[in-house]
């Protein structure tokens, strides 16, 4: 995203600010293994859609990015993730407690960045429940998983056996969507909106981050590695019933099949040829092509909610944004 890269030297600047030199390179690490900031890009493209500027909206755009980075490097622990944008990831790399170091640093970097929004208090209270939203989307991800983590009581305790597609979406509104809700919010703050059109930014934020997690689902188990950087069927190794794919597949699988698969997600270890046993019996259901309709129907909400805003070159943007997340396969 051409737009979302305007964020990269500002980030850089906040990351570098108060560290050790010898720590510099480590810290810019997950910044620079790419991405494809969609997240400052929206901030940047609603604040120029509600007629405020790239530049006051680049501080909220920068904080935006190192959350999804922040909550990336946590997210690669938990999930035991060794490959990130077909790179390393941070605690893969440099070891766990490195990768928590860099993570700290982050979450602080974020603070400083807010604090030169057009409205630091109201920006940091927003980021703040952002985060814990996200987190608890994270615990429930967790506890979606059919197997595993059998050292950690609070998740074999609380695990949940039984997830429908409405627990999906609160935990994907959670988990993905709130911080493109925000993203969005941060850019309409920033261009000093109308409440209305604030919730107009939001709603079409909230609908856009939930259509980007269901591209995710279908990327991780119908994507080509060598585009997207990621193992595929990752979800299905980590036992994750928290996948919209699965979710669909196992409602239409005939009761063997369907028993089938759950077995996978319940094993201890989950080895490639299970993956791929796994994989073949979600391809005998309509999931693909269900989950696709999903993703269309989130992108077709966030549009419609984009009618109220004025036509201009930023409301061009965001609706080019909604079309990338539409076809996105990476």
């Amino acid at each position: 995203m051409k737009l979302g890269k305007k964020v990269d030297s500002v980030m850089e600047e906040y990351v570098t600010r108060d560290a050790a030199p010898e720590f510099h390179e480590v810290l810019l690490y997950p910044l620079r293994t790419g991405g494809k900031r969609i997240r400052p890009a929206l901030t940047l493209a609603c604040s120029l859609a509600l007629g405020g500027s790239v530049e006051d909206a680049l501080p909220a755009a920068a904080a935006v990015e190192l959350a999804h980075n922040y909550s990336l490097i946590f997210d690669d622990i938990i999930d035991h993730s060794e490959l990130r944008r077909g790179k390393p990831t941070v605690w893969r790399k440099y070891g766990i407690s490195t990768a928590i170091l860099v993570a700290v640093h982050y979450r602080e970097s974020i603070a400083q960045a807010l604090n030169d929004t057009v409205n630091p208090v109201e920006f940091n209270s927003i980021m703040a429940r952002t985060l814990k939203m996200l987190v608890d989307g994270e615990r429930l991800d967790v506890l979606f998983e059919q197997a595993g983590r059998s050292d950690e009581p609070y998740v074999v305790e609380n695990r949940w056996r039984r997830v429908t597609l409405n627990d999906y979406f609160d935990m994907v509104y959670r988990k993905t969507a709130a911080l493109i809700e925000t993203a969005c919010v941060f850019g309409a703050l920033s261009a000093r909106a109308s409440a209305e059109l604030v919730e107009t930014i939001r709603s079409y934020g909230k609908s856009l981050g939930i259509a980007f997690q269901v591209g995710d689902d279908m990327i991780d188990i119908f994507g080509r590695e060598e585009v997207t950087g990621k193992k595929v069927g990752k979800d299905v190794e980590e036992h994750k019933m928290g996948n919209v794919v699965v979710i669909l597949a196992l409602e239409e699988l005939p009761a063997s099949d369907r028993r089938d698969l759950e077995s996978i997600l319940s094993m201890e270890k989950v080895g490639e040829a299970d993956i791929k046993r796994a994989l073949t019996l979600i391809s005998r259901t309509r999931a693909r092509s269900r989950a696709q309709k999903l993703r269309a129907r989130y992108v077709e909400e966030a549009l419609r909610a984009l009618k109220l805003v004025p036509e201009s070159e930023g409301r061009e943007m965001l609706e080019g944004l909604a079309r990338f997340i539409l076809e996105r396969e990476f």
